[in-house]
C-alpha cells in the first residue's frame, strides 16, 4: 500500500512538471505570434480602462495642487516686488532731499566765502506753518548760537529774511516775501539805466510767479531788466547791499501814478531747507 502512495506521488510530481513546461511553451509560442489573443486583449483594455478611471482625477488633483502653488508663489513675489519698488521709492526721494540739502549747504559754503564782512551761522528751517508759508520759518539755532532779533537770513545766493524773535535754540524768521500788514517792510534799492539809486519797498509777493513786488515807485526813470536788486539800509533794520534778486518787469500799478518792480529772488522762496543768519563783524 505504502509502495502505491508513493508511485502516485512521483505521478503527480511528473504531470506538474509536464504542465509547466507546456505553459511555458505556450507562453513563448503566444509571444512570437503577431496576433494578440482575445482573452489578453479584453484583459489589456479592462487595466487601461481602469487606469484611466484612477489616473484622471489624480491629475486633476495634481494639476490643481500645481495651479495653487503657482498661484501662491505668483503672490508671494509680487508682494516681495511690491515691497521693492515701495523702498526704491523711499531711497529716491530721500536721495533727492539729501542732493536738494547738499546743493544749499555747498551755496551756503559759497556764500561765506563772499560775505567776508559778516559772521554767518548755518542753520536748518525745522518748521514752516501752512497757514503762514510766505511769512515765517523757524530755524534750529538761537541765543546759544549768538544769533540775535533783527539779524539778516540768507540762503542760496541771496537775503531771505530776518530773525524776528531768538531763543535759546530756536528763532523765527520773517521772510522777504512777507507782505502783510504786520509785516516790517524790507527796505530795497535798484538802479535804472543810467545808474540812478532808486529806492522802495517790498509791497508784496506774487505767488503765481515766485516774485517779490517792489511797490510804490515813483521815478520816471526806466529801469531794465535783469538789474540787480539789493537791500537799501534805510530804516536800519536791515544792513545795506545784501544781495535780494534781478528785476524781471516792470509796469504800472492800478492807480497809473507808479511803477511796481518785479523781482526774482535769489532764492526759491518755495524751498528753503538751509540758511544763514548775518551778522555784521
Amino acid at each position: 500500500m505504502q509502495k502505491f502512495f508513493s508511485n502516485r506521488k512521483l505521478v503527480i510530481a511528473v504531470i506538474c512538471v509536464i504542465i509547466a513546461v507546456g505553459l511555458v511553451t505556450l507562453s513563448v509560442t503566444t509571444r512570437k505570434k503577431s496576433t494578440t489573443p482575445v482573452i489578453q486583449k479584453v484583459g489589456n483594455d479592462a487595466v487601461g480602462v481602469v487606469d484611466r478611471v484612477v489616473a484622471y482625477p489624480m491629475n486633476a488633483i495634481r494639476n490643481t495642487s500645481q495651479a495653487l502653488n503657482s498661484i501662491i508663489n505668483t503672490y508671494q513675489e509680487n508682494e516681495r516686488l511690491k515691497s521693492k519698488v515701495d523702498n526704491l521709492e523711499s531711497v529716491r526721494a530721500r536721495d533727492q532731499a539729501l542732493k536738494q540739502e547738499n546743493k544749499q549747504l555747498k551755496q551756503q559754503v559759497s556764500l561765506k566765502k563772499s560775505m567776508t564782512d559778516y559772521n554767518l551761522v548755518t542753520a536748518t528751517v525745522i518748521s514752516r506753518a501752512p497757514s503762514s508759508w510766505q511769512n515765517i520759518v523757524v530755524i534750529n539755532k538761537g541765543t546759544a548760537s549768538g544769533i540775535k532779533k533783527n539779524e539778516s537770513v540768507v540762503a542760496g545766493q541771496g537775503l531771505i529774511g530776518r530773525v524776528i524773535e531768538a531763543s535759546y535754540t530756536t528763532s523765527k524768521v520773517e521772510l522777504i516775501s512777507d507782505s502783510s500788514d504786520s509785516a516790517n517792510r524790507f527796505a530795497i534799492q535798484v538802479q535804472d539805466e543810467n545808474g540812478t539809486t532808486i529806492n522802495g519797498i517790498v509791497t508784496s509777493f506774487d505767488r503765481s510767479n515766485n516774485e517779490i513786488v517792489m511797490g510804490q515807485v515813483t521815478s520816471k526813470s526806466k529801469i531794465t531788466k535783469g538789474s540787480l536788486v539789493t537791500t537799501s539800509g534805510l530804516g536800519g533794520v536791515t544792513p545795506k547791499g545784501l544781495y535780494v534778486g534781478k528785476v524781471v518787469a516792470t509796469k504800472e500799478d492800478s492807480s497809473g501814478l507808479a511803477t511796481e518792480v518785479y523781482i526774482k529772488p535769489a532764492a526759491d522762496m518755495s524751498s528753503i531747507n538751509v540758511v544763514s543768519v548775518a551778522a555784521l563783524k
